[in-house]
């Protein structure tokens, strides 16, 4: 059987884990969580987004977010955004790498962004263009890749068309989002061979939320498909406010433990995560939701 060697992890917590927390999470903490995740080894992190502060209040603080942390030299921290006025907001704050998302599903595409499938692409043109000219890599984001809350299962090759638009604008990488958690290792496989068809398996990422318990299935699944990119979200921080129900992203710790555990490298230190998730779920006063960190945390405390 063959599995990568070699995994890259992007962190999600500080963005889509606490977008959605209903206390404001204080500007301190973010910076706090985002400087210990470089320091574990994490070389990718979402570090919040340059989206309306009325639409989404918890990231009302992006600026000083991005101005107050220490940047590690070996990573990256990707901001996501929706507009060309977020876009050059992000640039202002010291942005090196941006997101943008669209969506499989319209329902869910025209009540998350107010907008159709093919006009929320042509929204983000503006920001290729300009991302180009500045070197700024852009990722995009597929949400809704299996499942919508309002639709239904999505059809692989709808999801494949949005990817493949994604990628021909200049997205350097696109990330498939189970953004319900209704994906199984079956769906996610069919997700995945219409997906590579039409964009190079090693810039797809994989992005599960883990409603039913599936996210680590879904990515050892996805690592036999030759995928070697991931999305997750210390201690399992997040959800999303347009999909009732929909529990929060696969944990970070619980990803890195299985990695470990089949012998594929990612460089971050499992122990110092696992401390880092007990910290911030204590700090936000909610539940670990990583299993793999609790245990470990269990362990060490013994």
């Amino acid at each position: 059987m063959f599995l990568p060697a070699q995994v890259k992890i992007v962190e999600v917590g500080p963005r889509d884990g606490l977008q959605n927390e209903k206390q404001v999470v204080s500007t301190e903490i973010k910076i706090e969580l985002i400087n210990r995740l470089a320091a574990a080894g994490v070389r990718v992190i979402e570090a919040t987004s340059f989206v309306s502060a009325k639409w989404v209040p918890q990231m009302g603080d992006n600026t000083a977010v991005m101005q107050g942390i220490q940047r590690h030299p070996a990573a990256v921290y990707p901001v996501l955004t929706p507009n060309l006025q977020g876009f050059d907001a992000a640039i202002q704050s010291g942005a090196t790498e941006v997101a943008i998302f669209g969506a499989a599903s319209e329902s869910f595409s025209r009540k998350n962004i107010n907008c159709s499938i093919a006009e929320s692409l042509k929204r983000f043109e503006p920001i290729l263009s300009v991302a180009s000219s500045l070197e700024i890599k852009v990722r995009g984001y597929v949400s809704c890749v299996v499942g919508c809350p309002y639709e239904g299962a999505i059809d692989p090759q709808k999801t494949a068309e949005v990817a493949k638009t994604l990628f021909d604008m200049g997205c350097y990488e696109v990330s498939l989002g189970d953004t319900i958690g209704v994906g199984n290792p079956r769906s996610i496989s069919r997700l995945i061979e219409a997906c590579a068809k039409r964009v190079p398996i090693q810039k797809l990422a994989g992005h599960y939320h883990d409603t039913y318990g599936m996210a680590i299935a879904n990515i050892y699944a996805s690592l036999q498909m030759g995928m070697a990119t991931f999305d997750s979200s210390i201690a399992g921080l997040g959800g999303c406010p347009y999909a009732k129900g929909a529990s929060g992203n696969v944990a970070s710790e619980d990803v890195v433990y299985l990695l470990q555990g089949l012998g594929i490298e990612t460089g971050i230190d499992l122990a110092k995560l696992a401390a880092i998730g007990d910290w911030i779920s204590s700090a936000i006063n909610r539940p670990n939701g990583a299993k793999a960190g609790r245990a470990l945390c269990a362990k060490t405390s013994e």
